[in-house]
């Protein structure tokens, strides 16, 4: 199955996509990577759409991605003794530890994490920001904050921190009995977690999983923000939330910080994915809006590896439509005339090492001979991503031994991944090379490709060898 695009495709699984037929229809679609939501899927529920997705795998003959995202702290006020309340901007209302129902003036907050984290002057969400307090008193046992915007609060409104770090780590008690579940199934290439705030949270993870996932950090908080650097160093990729970013900073700002973000990714060579509310209109309309076609068609032009679909393929009435109107946005972005001139202009400077060297020398020959494409051998994956980060004009497919490592390259931009053993020696490497790229239609005979690999033969991160060959 051969894409005519390079930024791949996420779609979330739910209701509206749980059974394998809709699955291998998205798949069909243009998704590359499917995406368990763990805030709403049952340990049996994760491991049946495993077993669907690698059905379809099999069938299609296509390493498909599996990312599983971690629900992460969920903060949430308790409960009114009338289910809410109308509150008046100015008036004073108070979070607490007390058990007793809310009412008017007063709520309690299960979190003494946040009792003991806001300091006075920090803002406080409720309800995605519909209601915004600023915190006066605080005590550790209690806020004293003011209404600032907003009128109405109701039982189990979650609660949201842009000025406040929580010392506690990024996982709860539930995403480590979750992430125990999909380390065990060994079926699963990613896990996203959610509302990282510091690269200690990606450390502590990626110690559990020890390489057997990739680690997504999705960026959600202000404080991530000011420590992305460190916190792109630790992560195998990252997630541009846009939903809980555009609660806890200010609208205007999030077009920005995608840009910011994807940059960052692209100079570090790490996969980045735009995700939240791309085609949000189709989860109940059969078309988009113009202004949701302009945003998938921003992410693209700015060369995010990866665009994802939420709601609109896990619960929404067009699943396979969303999915397809993504592809269609993608593919003409990248066929239109303006594409190539952006993403060569935001090109990353290559780092002082071989396999960044013989990247850059396989796009420069590659564009400058007008080869069909570029075929990378690679194990770990390593020489794949730094590929990618060259967004080369020409195809490039990556050939890996590994199974895992070919199912997580399905993230990565512009990679057409192949499952191929290890050549026994040079002329052999050449051409099996050949003969994928023929079997994969990306070329044909008379036609010449370019073939990266590391000498000798089956070196992990040993890439060192660059040769052209001609198709007979």
């Amino acid at each position: 199955m051969k894409r005519h695009r390079n930024v791949k495709i996420l779609a979330t699984l739910g209701p509206s996509s749980s059974d394998e037929a809709m699955i291998e229809k998205l798949h069909v679609a243009g998704a590359d990577v499917f995406r368990i939501n763990m805030s709403h899927a049952s340990h049996d529920l994760m491991r049946s759409l495993i077993r669907r997705i690698r059905s379809v795998e099999a069938r299609s003959g296509r390493p498909i991605g599996i990312l599983a995202d971690l629900q992460g702290p969920k903060l949430r006020v308790g409960q009114f003794a009338e289910g809410k309340v109308e509150l008046k901007v100015g008036q004073t209302f108070t979070l607490d530890r007390n058990l007793a129902a809310g009412d008017a003036t007063r709520v309690f907050l299960p979190h003494p994490e946040i009792l003991e984290a806001v300091k006075p002057g920090h803002r406080l969400l409720i309800d995605d920001g519909k209601l915004t307090l600023r915190a006066e008193k605080c005590d550790g046992d209690s806020i004293v904050a003011t209404v600032i915007a907003g009128t109405r609060i109701s039982d189990r409104k979650g609660v949201s921190l842009p000025d406040s770090l929580l010392t506690v780590g990024v996982l709860t008690a539930k995403d480590r009995v979750d992430l125990d579940a999909v380390l065990a199934t060994n079926n699963v290439d990613w896990v996203a977690l959610s509302f990282v705030q510091r690269p200690e949270d990606v450390a502590e993870v990626s110690k559990i999983a020890k390489g057997r996932v990739g680690i997504m950090s999705k960026i959600e908080r202000p404080q991530a923000i000011e420590r992305i650097e460190e916190i792109i160093a630790l992560s195998d990729a990252l997630m541009v939330a846009r939903g809980d970013l555009g609660v806890e900073m200010p609208l205007e700002s999030v077009p920005g910080l995608q840009k910011q973000l994807i940059r960052a990714c692209r100079v570090a060579g790490k996969p980045v994915v735009v995700a939240t509310q791309m085609l949000e209109s189709m989860i109940t309309a059969p078309v988009p809006t113009r202004a949701e076609v302009s945003d998938v068609a921003t992410a693209v032009f700015e060369g995010a590896d990866a665009i994802m679909l939420s709601a609109e393929s896990a619960s929404g009435d067009y699943p396979v439509e969303a999915v397809a109107t993504m592809a269609s946005i993608a593919t003409e972005v990248e066929r239109g005339p303006y594409y190539p001139g952006i993403i060569y202009a935001q090109r990353a400077q290559p780092e002082a090492t071989s396999a960044d060297a013989v990247s850059l020398a396989a796009r420069q020959i590659a564009e400058t001979l007008k080869l069909s494409a570029i075929v990378w051998y690679t194990s770990s994956g390593a020489t794949g991503l730094r590929a990618s980060r060259e967004r080369p004009n020409v195809p490039i497919l990556a050939l890996s031994p590994i199974l895992t490592t070919a199912r997580r390259l399905a993230i990565v931009w512009g990679l057409h991944c192949v499952v191929a053993g290890d050549a026994i020696d040079l002329d052999g490497m050449v051409s099996k090379a050949c003969r994928i790229v023929c079997d994969e239609g990306f070329a044909g005979p008379g036609d010449r490709i370019i073939i990266s690999a590391g000498i000798p033969l089956g070196t992990p991160g040993a890439t060192n060898m660059l040769r052209i060959a001609h198709l007979q």
